[in-house]
């Protein structure tokens, strides 16, 4: 996905929960970091759920707002049960 640094929107993540696990029981968290490490604990966001994606705000009127650069976008679901589950889910490019 490309955006320009000037918009402000969502950034929408599918997701596959696992079989019967409700969206409305799992908290999501989404980490865009322009490292190829694991992101750190400061670099996670609370998302939100809209159907079966997590989506983020983004941009110069959102919490979050990433200068030009190449991101990776981790997603975080924490299910209830013993899972944690973290996933890298793809490339964001802000131009």
């Amino acid at each position: 996905m490309v955006i320009p640094s000037t918009s402000t929107e969502y950034v929408h993540i599918p997701v596959a929960l696992p079989e019967g696990v409700d969206s409305a029981d799992t908290p999501v968290r989404v980490a865009l970091v322009a490292h190829r490490a694991n992101p750190a604990d400061s670099e996670w966001h609370d998302a939100e759920w809209a159907g079966s994606d997590a989506r983020i705000l983004i941009g110069p009127d959102a919490s979050v707002e990433l200068a030009a650069g190449d991101y990776r976008v981790w997603i975080n679901l924490d299910p209830p049960g013993s899972e944690d589950v973290v996933r890298k889910a793809g490339i964001l490019t802000i131009t």
